[in-house]
């Protein structure tokens, strides 16, 4: 030791017998020693200087033991022994790969591992739990930044101890025996340090400590398994009685077999000489036979391999060493360690994890801290599940998005390994026990479906409808399957990957069973090829290409007259509704295509395309004027061939990845893609079908990993030889593919199982293996090529033609065509050419004799010549082949037109008789670009003074005669503004879809009874918010009127309509989601209830128009200053009494509000003076209450107004209702006109008179 080490040392103080006798400068000696560790070489000198000479042993423990009472000198010794116990691997870094480094390394692991043996004692744990409880129970006021540096030292230096790996030499002990970490375990839970552990981790005041503790526990726990904890005190089960006694037989069986067959080896007289023999057949180096120099009872393990060097593997091919293997501790420990786990999943486990995690989010925690919280997860979880199920216990990580989690760590664990080829291992076991805690998440999930109570089953469904459904979690296995590596993943992490795939096929089966038609969510990424293409573009976009390309493309165009087939035409589109796209974009995308078609010489193509971008973008002439010439279109292609114009992307072919249906190609398809630069992602959901999920796993590469893993069978547990065999019984079975297991490595494996002496404890996959040879051999009965075949994994085409037969080269793509059927197709297409059919290539094959593909026939046409291109028998996309007009299709509407022009709604009667069905935006743009009419608006429907069966002052209530011209609650708006008008623009089967479903919904307003008088509908809705805000529901009221308007605001501003769940965020907004009356008042607006299992929220629909929202978030007003019964109550009390009353008012009063609001009308561009005439018509009591509103308001746009008014201003309505009953005549009888007649005769006036405003 260093001298001025030495001299540090003795002066801390000397031990005598049991006594420690401390130094006058016992504390600036530990400072030293401090100050000396900081300056350490890369050797750790001082710290191996320090072990050698035992001071934690013989100086620090009993300092801290005897004179705990000396807080200065405590403090500071605890920060040594911190420092000294810090693991090896933080000295060094890593693991040295120098032989120098690392004898220093191992000779700091073997003084950590003294310094743990001398930690275990109660003494030590006993003057550490002590001072950490003094410590806790100090407020946050009174304690210190000592204090809490103080906990967070004790913390680690428990952690360091614990952390301290075992010594393999050292510690040779069998089960239940207790080693150096069992004993310190003991020295923990006798001093009470466990408790305050698991007070650490429920207290809401020690959060900060949350991570430390996760250390603590997950160390503790390092050599146990929850099944050994689980059975700790427990009598053995029948079921684990059965399964060793099924252990013990066939390891009886296979040692009865060994002993028969060195029985049968002896010969039946002993000889010195064991003979030698010639072994016909089989043939040595040279041309002769083997001679066999052995005894005949040997020979069946005869190989050309015998007396061979064995050949070494290189270091990076080897096998993946597994990880140490479990030891049982000692009984005692484990019954401390299974209370320690109830008290933990009881009032630990939802706090602390949830505090891991959000520091793992907000990345609070340290590199790789996230591995302690996936230990955690899969441990407690395991434990849980064993020890009486409790899904309340484990509620925290019981959730879609723990699993969106730990996916994502488990993709991130896998693309380091990839990197980072040194640490490779460490990321391996990173990675493993990613798995082993989604594992765990499934087995929960699947224990939670047998839950006896109802709301567990559908939590379950809930979170299985997530993971299902999202394509991550569903094709999670199959990437890992995929991409497994033998090299760096053990056969552990093969185990759990199997087992983890069997679970989850079975739960998605099972699933499935129960449900028609499941929808789920798929992915289709588009890529573009490699950059090779970009050159030969460069190469053709020069001046004596685009020269070329023109003289051709022109020499086409004067050959057909500038004519264009109609097929050619309606094919055309330049425009795509659906897209995302904005129209301005696309229009430059159409130019970019024609010089595209162009480029590729495709000279109708790029004239049809100008064409139609023309009629669609008529504005600016960018695409040529309407009268063009021929002439002129020519040079406009021209200018466009030569023109430089911007491209977001380059023209590169686009390939469409879908599914990942392309599993079944060769492996050079596999490096293509590897080659191919990631494009965009599109989103889409599609029926899911189980089978066509298990066809994925038919792929060599799939298939290869169980089989390494069979290799192993008679080590494997029989749950992992099932889950095994059941994979491959689902490919060789349900899918028929059992030539997928027709290889030569998988036949020497199945000899060797039924070879087995022990064949007999292995039931189930005997008879798999007697199936499969079956199949084998009766197919190479049939295909003499069967045997050759074993010498290579087969995908899922090659299985097909091994099975069914093979095809020629070729065969199926370049089928020959007789003269016979070439005369019979010429025919069939002069016949059909002329004909109207959208497609004529669907027509014409089911007319052929023979069996034909659409790519076969459309080939055969253009090698006839009786069309130019492909491209003009390509298949017409739906909703998109009538974008263009043709002569008698504008004729038809100009008829229409004319027929309807003086009805109250042309477009809608033009919309009904016209032949070819057109999206109403469509129409409206024909109709201006026409001529027929200037605007838009004069297409709106007309509102109607009339309603039907009621002339306009006869047999009709005021109600009803305002009510029409208002056009009701419910109903859509009289005049639709041009954002409205907008919203037309869409994709076309959608708006006609629409349409049809608004008819369909007013047919039903009409029919229903309910809905059919304003009244009655106003009255109910005001009952329901009146019984919703005396139970106390004001504030989710609101909330749901807020989510009204912000969405009417969205979709006014975006243009278009899709449906917005309703996500309660407080408290009190999910109460109200479950009451019954507001559910009944969400349908009665209109929002619907989640459809399926997949849904969670109320949504609003897509097809409630924004004004119709307004309407309904304008009528939740809440009225303060209603009626409660009593003296103050004076008007009628029902719907059916309003409903007598308004039959009261006078055909007088009728007719002056009528010529009222048609003066208003007259006068609305006039003066505010010749505005004041009005009120000469109409009745005092009417304008009373419009100059009381009128004052408060600001000035609105008009066809707003008139449907937003009558709920706007619920703040005014009883005052005018006041007002209005003060000065009503006498019929009336002082009763209360009811609300919502006023409200809507003010509304009528009101909008006049503040357009004059």
């Amino acid at each position: 030791m260093n001298c001025e080490l030495l001299a540090t040392c003795s002066a801390l103080g000397y031990l005598e017998g049991d006594t420690y006798h401390k130094e006058a400068d016992c504390l600036d000696s530990v400072k030293d020693l401090i100050r000396y560790l900081r300056y350490e070489d890369d050797t750790r000198d001082v710290r191996q200087q320090l072990g050698e000479g035992q001071i934690l042993q013989n100086d620090l423990l009993p300092i801290i033991i005897q004179h705990g009472q000396d807080r200065v000198l405590f403090d500071t010794c605890i920060r040594l022994m911190v420092n000294l116990t810090q693991p090896a691997m933080l000295c060094f870094g890593k693991v040295p790969d120098d032989p120098v480094f690392r004898h220093h390394f191992l000779q700091v692991t073997s003084h950590l591992q003294a310094y743990k043996e001398a930690f275990a004692s109660e003494k030590v744990f006993g003057i550490l739990s002590e001072t950490l409880y003094n410590l806790l129970q100090l407020d946050w006021e009174q304690r210190q930044e000592e204090d809490n540096m103080l906990i967070e030292r004790i913390l680690l230096l428990v952690r360091n101890v614990l952390h301290v790996p075992a010594d393999p030499c050292e510690e040779k002990k069998v089960d239940d025996d207790a080693s150096v970490h069992d004993r310190l375990l003991w020295a923990i839970h006798m001093s009470g340090f466990d408790d305050l552990v698991k007070f650490l981790a429920s207290a809401q005041n020690e959060q900060q400590w949350s991570m430390h503790v996760l250390e603590i526990i997950s160390l503790m726990f390092r050599d146990q398994t929850p099944e050994a904890l689980i059975s700790a005190g427990h009598a053995r089960s029948a079921e684990e009685k059965q399964r060793d006694s099924e252990e013990l037989e066939a390891l009886r069986q296979k040692e009865q077999a060994e002993k028969r067959s060195r029985t049968l080896q002896r010969g039946t007289r002993h000889s010195r000489f064991g003979g030698s023999y010639v072994v016909q057949g089989l043939k040595s180096i040279g041309e002769k036979d083997v001679i066999y120099h052995r005894t005949v009872h040997n020979f069946k393990n005869y190989t050309h391999d015998l007396g061979k060097a064995v050949r070494r593997v290189p270091k990076r091919n080897r096998l993946a060493r597994e990880c140490k293997d479990q030891r049982r501790s000692a009984l005692n420990v484990r019954l401390f360690l299974r209370e320690f786990c109830v008290d933990f999943l009881e009032n630990c486990y939802n706090h602390l994890m949830y505090l891991v995690k959000q520091s793992l989010i907000r990345e609070q925690a340290q590199q790789h801290d996230e591995t302690y919280y996936l230990w955690a997860l899969s441990f407690f979880m395991a434990f849980n599940r064993g020890n009486g199920f409790r899904a309340d216990l484990v509620s925290e990580t019981m959730s879609v998005r723990v699993f969106h989690f730990i996916e994502r760590n488990i993709t991130n664990y896998y693309e380091i390994m990839l990197h980072d080829r040194k640490d490779s291992m460490s990321w391996s076991r990173r990675m493993h026990l990613a798995l082993k805690a989604y594992q765990e998440l499934l087995l929960t999930v699947n224990e939670m479906d047998r839950s006896q109570e109802e709301s567990i089953r559908q939590s379950s469904n809930v979170i299985k409808s997530n993971i299902f459904y999202l394509m991550e979690y569903r094709e999670i296995f199959l990437t890992l399957l995929r991409k497994y590596d033998e090299t760096r993943q053990p056969l552990s992490y093969l185990k759990d990957l199997v087992e983890s795939t069997h679970l989850f096929l079975r739960m998605l089966e099972r699933f499935c069973k129960g449900r028609k038609n499941l929808m789920v969510q798929r992915k289709k990424v588009r890529r573009k090829k490699s950059r090779g293409e970009k050159k030969t573009l460069a190469q053709e976009t020069s001046p004596e290409a685009l020269a070329d390309s023109w003289k051709v493309v022109e020499e086409e165009l004067k050959a057909t007259g500038f004519q264009l087939s109609e097929s050619l035409t309606e094919s055309i589109v330049p425009f795509d509704a659906t897209s995302e796209t904005p129209p301005e974009e696309q229009r430059t995308e159409a130019m970019v295509r024609v010089q595209d078609a162009l480029l590729a010489r495709f000279g109708p193509e790029a004239l049809g395309l100008l064409r139609a971008a023309r009629e669609m973008w008529p504005e600016g002439d960018v695409f040529g004027s309407a009268d063009v010439e021929t002439d002129e279109e020519l040079e406009l292609l021209k200018k466009i061939l030569h023109a430089n114009l911007p491209r977001s992307t380059p023209p590169d072919t686009v390939v469409e990845d879908m599914d990942d249906d392309d599993d079944d190609d060769d492996d050079d398809d596999g490096a293509e893609l590897e080659e191919e630069e990631f494009e965009s992602v599109h989103v889409s959901e599609t029926e899911f079908n189980f089978l066509d999920f298990i066809k994925r796993f038919a792929n060599p590469a799939i298939v290869h990993p169980y089989l390494l893993l069979l290799k192993s069978y008679s080590k494997n547990t029989p749950h992992t030889n099932h889950c095994i065999i059941r994979m491959l019984h689902r490919l060789a079975v349900d899918l028929k593919m059992d030539a997928l297991l027709f290889q030569l490595s998988v036949f020497n494996l199945f000899n060797k199982i039924l070879s087995d002496p022990a064949a007999a404890a292995y039931k189930e996959l005997v008879t798999f293996t007697k199936y499969v040879l079956n199949r084998f051999f009766s197919l190479a009965a049939q295909n003499n090529k069967a045997y050759v075949e074993l010498l290579f994994w087969k995908n899922a085409r090659a299985v097909r033609e091994v099975t069914e037969g093979y095809s020629k080269e070729g065969e199926e793509k370049k089928p020959a065509w007789t003269e016979e059927e070439e005369e019979e197709l010429r025919k069939l297409y002069e016949e059909h050419r002329q004909s109207d059919v959208p497609d004529i290539v669907e027509t014409l094959l089911p007319l052929l004799s023979s069996t034909r593909s659409r790519r076969q026939v459309v080939t055969q046409l253009v090698h006839m010549g009786l069309v130019h291109n492909a491209k003009e028998l390509k298949k017409p996309k739906k909703g998109t082949h009538i974008v263009l007009w043709t002569e008698d299709q504008e004729q038809e509407l100009h008829m229409l037109f004319e027929e309807y022009k003086d009805s109250d709604d042309v477009l809608g009667n033009i919309l009904k008789k016209i032949t070819a069905k057109r999206s109403r935006a469509r129409v409206v743009d024909k109709l201006l670009s026409m001529g027929l009419v200037s605007e838009r608006r004069e297409l709106y429907k007309k509102r109607s003074r009339n309603t039907q069966g009621k002339s306009s002052g006869k047999g009709m209530t005021e109600e009803e005669f305002l009510a029409g011209l208002t056009q009701g609650f419910t109903d859509e708006s009289v005049y639709r503004n041009d954002e409205e008008e907008r919203e037309d623009e869409s994709e076309e089967s959608e708006e006609e879809d629409e349409d049809q479903g608004r008819k369909e919904s007013q047919t039903n307003l009409r029919k229903s009874p309910s809905l059919h008088s304003p009244v009655e509908r106003r009255t109910d809705l005001g009952t329901m918010l009146n019984m919703l805000q005396q139970e106390g529901m004001t504030g989710p009221l609101l909330w749901l009127q807020n989510c009204l308007n912000k969405t009417a605001i969205d979709r006014e501003e975006d243009g278009f309509s899709q449906p917005v769940p309703l996500v309660p965020l407080t408290e009190s907004n999910e109460e109200a989601m479950e009451n019954k009356h507001f559910k009944k008042l969400l349908r009665k607006l209109g929002i619907r209830p989640p459809a399926n299992e997949q849904e969670a929220f109320w949504r609003i629909p897509a097809k409630i128009s924004s004004s119709q929202l307004r309407s309904a978030a304008a009528a939740l007003i809440l009225r303060e200053d209603t009626p409660m019964g009593g003296d103050e109550q004076e008007g009628p009390s029902s719907p059916t009494a309003e409903l007598q009353e308004d039959q009261e008012f006078s055909g007088e009063q009728r007719a002056q509000a009528l010529r009222a609001l048609l003066l208003a009308r007259k006068r609305k561009r006039h003066t505010a003076e010749d505005t004041a005439s009005v009120s000469d018509f109409a009745s005092n009591e009417v304008m009373d209450g419009t100059m009381e509103r009128s004052q408060e308001k600001t000035s609105t746009k008009r066809s707003r107004s008139r449907l937003l008014d009558d709920d706007e201003d619920n703040e005014d309505d009883s005052t005018v209702a006041k007002d209005v009953n003060t000065n009503s005549d006498a019929g009336s009888d002082n009763e209360d006109v009811s609300i919502p007649v006023k409200r809507r005769r003010k509304m009528v006036l009101i909008d006049e008179e503040d357009e004059e405003d």
